[in-house]
């Protein structure tokens, strides 16, 4: 039986009764999960092991990657911003960022890279790996990329080139790389343990990861064999030229060790990440409330960043998608614990959110990376804060 840590408040028993589960029914090795109400802590917990090499175990303080989860605290420095009046979200991009007006881009407003509607989610020309992690060459790329469909007419998720396109323009805007911003303007203040850009000295810290393999490999399976609803997805999946795959094609090699130490030290806004549940819980519940005395966005800017600005069908997954300016907003598959939440989900299974009408502020990091419709742990936990809310 795994060891667990941390507490929990009165009435949130079901999210540690979710939590021990995890680890025995459905896959978790190291994790932690944490939850906010009000401003205040009310879950706080964490188990299982950092490094299955070397046994090292998960305690209070171990760092974890939470790929696309990242995004949330991106989006929240550009809403800060914003808020700052430095940031127009519904100026040209090329305001900030005057290269960026070429290949027919002049138009695209700031508001579009957010939502993911400027049709970047590719580049025609991939940008080798290690220059990528220097970061010029791939805004540059970026700047000189024609768009794939009409900016501002369709949404499709820019998994890899969001967090350059975004990190750019606060570049741009606020003299600071994005890893930078956050972490002076954000993490300082709020006393955060989260990075975008991982300092040498914490390398120490952050947890191994461990990635499933699919148990049948759904494109080599014929397509008449495969349930109607995949069809579309694994077709995509077949062909290179699809924006599902080309959208994770944006570097050479197109894959990317997230587990070697320049990945981790470079800053990718997107998806490298590296924190605690208990960083993401405090930044989301900063943003719904004060946090000892910290806000991050006030009610009148929350409400413009957390408004709808694209739904439907996604041109890159292929399932219905909804965002704000930034934020993930629920879905059928993630609902959270309402409609008005807002968040980011990070590959693999980890998952920050809010919930401004409940009070609700949620953070889950694991390095066990599942991902897919058979991963269950983010929405075990989520569905055991909504029964202890119930209570």
């Amino acid at each position: 039986m795994t060891t667990i840590g941390g507490e929990v408040a009165p009435g949130f028993e079901p999210v540690r009764e979710a939590f021990a589960a995890n680890f025995a029914q459905h896959g978790d090795i190291g994790a932690a999960v944490c939850v906010y109400q009000y401003g205040q802590p009310v879950v706080d917990l964490w188990g299982g092991v950092a490094d299955p090499e070397t046994g090292r175990p998960w305690t209070r303080d171990t760092l974890q990657l939470v790929y696309s989860a990242t995004k949330g605290a991106t989006a929240t420095a550009a809403h800060m911003l914003a808020q700052r009046g430095a940031l127009d979200l519904d100026a040209p991009v090329a305001k900030y960022w005057p290269e960026f007006a070429a290949n027919g881009k002049a138009d695209i407003l700031v508001r579009w890279l957010l939502s993911h509607q400027a049709g970047l989610v590719a580049l025609d020309q991939p940008v080798p790996l290690k220059e990528a992690l220097s970061w010029q060459p791939m805004a540059a790329a970026l700047a000189a990329q024609r768009p794939l469909w009409t900016p501002g007419t369709a949404h499709g998720y820019h998994g890899r080139t969001w967090g350059w396109l975004i990190g750019e323009v606060i570049r741009r805007v606020s003299g600071r790389t994005p890893g930078r911003f956050f972490a002076a303007e954000i993490a300082a203040p709020l006393g955060l343990d989260f990075f975008i850009g991982l300092p040498a000295g914490e390398r120490d810290r952050v947890s191994r990861m461990v990635y499933q393999r699919p148990d049948v490999d759904l494109t080599t399976v014929p397509a008449e064999s495969l349930p109607e609803e995949l069809r579309e997805l694994v077709a995509a999946w077949r062909d290179p030229d699809s924006f599902s795959n080309r959208a994770y094609a944006v570097t050479d090699p197109a894959e990317i060790g997230f587990d070697s130490p320049e990945v981790q030290a470079a800053e990718l806004p997107a998806s490298n990440g590296i924190g605690t549940a208990r960083a993401l819980a405090r930044m989301y519940a900063a943003l719904i409330g004060e946090v000892d005395g910290v806000r991050l966005l006030a009610p009148a800017t929350l409400a413009s960043a957390t408004r709808e600005q694209a739904g439907g069908k996604d041109q890159v997954m292929l399932i219905p998608s909804r965002f704000s300016a930034g934020y993930m907003l629920p879905t059928e598959a993630n609902p959270m614990t309402g409609p008005n939440a807002f968040g980011h989900t990070g590959r693999g299974g980890s998952l920050g959110f809010a919930d401004p009408e409940r009070g609700i502020a949620f953070g889950y990091v694991m390095n066990h990376i599942i991902g897919g419709p058979d991963d269950v742990r983010a929405t075990s936990l989520v569905d055991a804060v909504r029964r202890s809310l119930g209570k």
